[in-house]
């Protein structure tokens, strides 16, 4: 019931070749992909060659309500589009936002705790674990030198980012 978004391969590609890709199950009624946004896709060929990461791209692109019925209500959305690959037998990848896993996250997280700079005004801790089992850090920044009541009487300010699986944007 929450289908946006979308990260797939395509391998073993054929230079100069129209393809069509159908996603045929998102469920939102209206996308950007309708006013000029376009899929991503990362080459392994072409990031070799030239050192280019993610890239937008597709021709043809159109987002619109199909004819699936959902179990409760309304239907489903098609998102497609047409794309070209420019090497035989490439690696691509294909994704809505641009991929940040979980992993990146903690790897990126670890370096902060390593660095003496951030971690002088940086605690992380786990604030839940995800239905997934993975854990789900809260970072307090602040100045740590101060007497315990002093921070206890502090005001807060709590951002959260990255909440559905599409965000990715929050990560960056």
């Amino acid at each position: 019931g929450y289908t946006q978004w979308y990260y797939f391969s395509v391998s073993n590609t054929k230079a100069g070749k129209n393809y069509r890709f159908n996603i045929i199950n998102l469920i939102k009624p209206d996308s950007l992909y309708n006013h000029g946004m376009r899929p991503l896709y990362y080459s392994d060929l072409q990031s070799k060659k030239t050192g280019h990461g993610w890239k937008r791209g597709g021709t043809d692109i159109c987002y619109y309500q199909n004819s699936m019925k959902r179990k409760n209500a309304g239907y489903y959305y098609t998102l497609t589009w047409q794309m070209s690959f420019e090497h035989d037998k490439d690696a691509v990848y294909i994704s809505h936002s641009y991929p940040y896993t979980y992993t990146d996250l903690q790897r990126y997280l670890n370096a902060l705790e390593l660095d003496p700079k951030p971690k002088n005004r940086m605690r992380r801790r786990t604030l839940c674990h995800t239905i997934a089992g993975n854990q789900c850090d809260m970072l307090v920044v602040t100045t740590f030198q101060s007497d315990h009541d002093a921070i206890k009487n502090r005001k807060g300010i709590c951002i959260s980012s990255r909440v559905h699986p599409g965000e990715t944007g929050a990560s960056w």
